[in-house]
C-alpha cells in the first residue's frame, strides 16, 4: 500500500508517520510503501528523519522513499496525507502573511498543483486527507484541481472532535470511549460547531446530562473553538502531536467499519446536507463501512447505502435546534467567504 505524506520533515509528520506505522491502522496486511515529500530546502532534514524511521525497523513498512516534487511521489498512491502548507505569520518575499485572503491564495497554488498530480497519477480510488490549514478550502481547491470524482477528498476535523470529547469527558466524569455521536460541523476554524445535543454518553443524551446550556454556549464551545490558539500561547507553537494523532485516527476510521451507533468526523464536499451550502468542504458526522465508502450520517436507524468504492451517500432526516442552526450558519458563511476568495482557482 502506497502512502504519501507531504510536509514530511515538519512537526506534525514527525509524530504522524510513526503513528501510521503502528499495526492495525490500515485494514490490510499489505506492507506500507512510504513516499515522503518535502520542499527542496528541507530535504536534508527529511533525510535525518528517514534514518530514524529506518532505525525503528517497523514490521509494517516495506520501503521509504523521499521526493522533492509531488508529481512523482503520488504515482499509484492509495492514500495521500497533505500535511504541508504555508502557515499564517510566515514571512514571504519580505511580507508577513497575516490576512486569510493572502494565506488562501498562497496555499491555493500549492493545493492546485497537488490536486492535479493526484488526479492524474494516484489510484482511481485514492483517499486524500488534507491536514494543512486552511484545511477545508485547501481540500476544495485540491478536489477541484484533481477532477476525479472517484477519489475521496477529506479535510481534517477529527482534532476538533477529539478536543470536544476530552472536555466532555472531564465535565461528565466519563471515559472518552463512552462518548458516541459527537459531531463537528463546518470549518476547521474558530467558527466550527461541535454539537452536543445529539451526543450520547453511556446511553444517555449528553446535552440533557449536562443540563446547563450556559456552560455549553459560553464555556464548552469557546474552549473547543479557541483550543488551537490556547496551545500556541502555552507552548509557542501550534498543535503537533495531537494533530498527528487526529490525522492517524481519521485514516483508521476510514479504513475500518465505524463502531455500531457511532460516527467519526471529517470534512467532505457538501451537497446541501444539514442546510450547509453546496460546493464547500464542511465537517459532518460520517460512518465508514471499512471498504472505502464514507457516508454522511443523519443519526437515524435507516439503512445506509454503500457501493464499497469510495462514494458518499447522504441520509436526510436529522433536525437541528435553533441554537445549532445559528452555529452552522456562522461557519457556513465563513466557508462560502473562503470559497469566494479562491474562486479563480476552482
Amino acid at each position: 500500500m502506497k502512502v504519501v505524506i507531504t510536509g514530511a520533515a515538519g512537526q506534525i509528520a514527525y509524530s504522524l508517520i510513526p503513528f501510521l506505522c503502528e499495526k492495525g491502522i490500515f485494514n490490510s496486511n499489505e506492507k506500507l510503501d512510504l513516499n515522503l515529500v518535502e520542499i527542496p530546502q528541507a530535504m536534508g532534514r527529511l533525510d535525518g528523519f528517514v534514518k530514524e524511521l529506518e532505525d525503528s525497523a517497523y514490521s509494517t513498512v516495506s520501503s521509504i522513499s523521499t521526493f522533492d516534487n509531488i508529481e512523482n511521489a503520488v504515482v499509484d498512491a492509495d492514500w495521500c496525507l497533505l500535511v504541508g502548507s504555508i502557515p499564517r505569520g510566515i514571512v514571504l518575499n519580505g511580507k508577513e502573511i497575516k490576512e486569510r485572503s493572502d494565506l488562501l491564495q498562497i496555499n491555493g497554488g500549492i493545493f492546485t498543483e497537488q490536486g492535479k498530480a493526484i488526479g492524474a497519477h494516484a489510484k482511481e480510488h485514492c483517499k486524500i486527507l488534507v491536514v494543512g490549514n486552511p484545511a477545508n478550502t485547501n481540500a476544495l481547491i485540491g478536489y477541484k484541481s484533481a477532477g476525479k470524482a472517484t477519489q475521496l477528498w477529506m479535510a481534517m476535523t477529527m482534532l476538533d472532535a477529539l478536543r470536544a470529547k476530552a472536555q466532555l469527558s472531564q465535565k461528565l466524569g466519563c471515559h472518552v470511549d463512552d462518548i458516541y455521536r459527537l459531531a463537528i460541523f463546518g470549518n476547521h476554524s474558530p467558527t466550527m460547531f461541535p454539537d452536543l445535543e445529539n451526543t450520547i454518553v453511556a446511553g444517555k443524551n449528553a446535552y440533557q446530562e449536562i443540563d446547563d446550556h450556559d456552560w455549553v454556549e459560553n464555556d464548552f464551545l469557546p474552549k473547543i473553538q479557541q483550543r488551537g490558539a490556547e496551545i500556541i500561547k502555552a507552548r509557542g507553537a501550534s498543535s503537533a502531536s495531537s494533530a498527528a494523532r487526529a490525522a492517524c485516527d481519521t485514516v483508521k476510521a476510514v479504513e475500518h467499519p465505524t463502531r455500531s451507533g457511532d460516527v467519526f468526523n471529517a470534512a467532505v464536499m457538501s451537497d446541501g446536507a444539514y442546510g450547509m451550502p453546496k460546493g464547500i468542504f464542511s465537517g459532518f458526522p460520517l460512518i465508514s463501512d471499512g471498504k472505502g465508502s464514507v457516508q454522511i450520517v443523519i443519526f437515524s436507524g435507516f439503512p445506509l447505502i454503500s457501493d464499497g468504492k469510495g462514494s458518499v451517500e447522504i441520509v436526510r432526516d436529522y433536525s437541528l435546534s435553533d441554537f445549532a442552526k445559528k452555529g452552522l450558519e456562522k461557519t457556513a458563511n465563513e466557508l462560502v467567504e473562503e470559497r469566494d476568495l479562491v474562486k479563480d482557482l476552482i
